[in-house]
């Protein structure tokens, strides 16, 4: 990397959502609830599938390492942000900076590839419910896994090693309340088209390609729902699958949005809105998504609770 493009900006200012001081002590008080209930309700569910051994199938395997990728990825942004709304110093270093966002960029990527992973889980465990165990061994799934997160963070490697390397033209101040692609794009001043090059590869390796994936995936498990006979049967089938569609439909959504417009059409702050949605909203919502409807989470939660209350 050339050095000079290191040294032009030390630090950025993020601006945040605004500059009047009790809106922002009331956004304060807003990320901060959301953030416990965050780290809650992952840390929870992640020590009830370790806990109960009804809950040691491969798909509450894949929905504790989702669970593990929403607590760091929540962590990621929630403290700079609750920073941000109640200290005057809005900076944060360049290191800093590159730190926050290759971490993000590697959970969010992982995310994609495991919710495609998860997808393949839901359509075995319904096409062949014999064979689920077999099909979906150990081995498999915590292959898939590690795929996931080795490919997130290969490909925020080459993201940020890209993103880092453009220069800075003295303008230091992110219109966003963590260092987020656009408007870091925003800032640079020697965008090329190699460099857009590298976006539309990185958004079609991570996450057009998982979404026809999971697409494909659900194409071919709705037609093995259609083969089942009974009607209670098609209800449960849809049932397990429900959870996993809504997670994939808030979260895709919500990248794509953001991230499948060419820069010059960036609308910061339309994007903040969103940003929030997918960075902090939704770590919360999946525990809730996984579990509200689920016995076999419910029952696990009651167990630990009993054993809570006895001990």
């Amino acid at each position: 990397m050339d050095e000079k493009n290191f040294t032009k900006v030390n630090e950025f200012i993020l601006l945040g959502f605004t500059a009047d001081a009790g809106v922002q002590k009331l956004l304060f008080c807003i990320f901060l609830i959301i953030y416990i209930f965050s780290l809650m309700g992952n840390m929870t569910l992640i020590s009830l599938i370790c806990a109960d051994s009804q809950l040691h199938t491969p798909m509450y395997f894949f929905i504790g390492n989702l669970s593990f990728l929403d607590l760091w990825y929540s962590s990621v942004y929630a403290p700079k942000i609750l920073m941000t709304c109640i200290s005057e110093d809005k900076s944060i270093s360049f290191a800093g900076c590159l730190a926050q966002f290759f971490f993000s960029a590697g959970l969010a990527y992982s995310e994609c590839y495991l919710l495609a992973a998860m997808a393949y889980d839901r359509y075995v465990a319904i096409s062949n419910p014999l064979l689920y165990s077999q099909a979906m061994s150990p081995r498999l799934c915590a292959g898939l896994v590690a795929a996931s997160y080795l490919g997130g963070f290969v490909n925020s490697t080459l993201i940020t090693s890209e993103t880092f390397t453009l220069s800075f033209c003295g303008d230091n101040v992110i219109d966003d309340f963590f260092c987020d692609l656009p408007p870091l794009v925003k800032l640079a001043c020697d965008v090329q088209e190699s460099y857009q090059a590298v976006l539309y590869f990185i958004l079609a390796s991570n996450v057009i390609t998982p979404t026809i994936f999971i697409l494909t995936s659900y194409l071919f498990l709705m037609a093995a729902i259609l083969k089942i006979r009974s009607n209670q049967g098609r209800l449960k089938a849809f049932s397990t699958c429900g959870s996993h569609l809504t997670a994939v439909t808030l979260y895709y959504g919500s990248i794509l949005f953001i991230y499948s417009r060419p820069s010059t059409s960036y609308a910061l702050e339309r994007d903040k809105v969103v940003s929030v949605f997918y960075t902090v909203v939704i770590p919360m919502l999946n525990p809730l998504i996984y579990s509200v409807r689920n016995k076999d989470v419910k029952n696990a939660l009651r167990k630990m609770l009993n054993r809570a209350k006895f001990s």
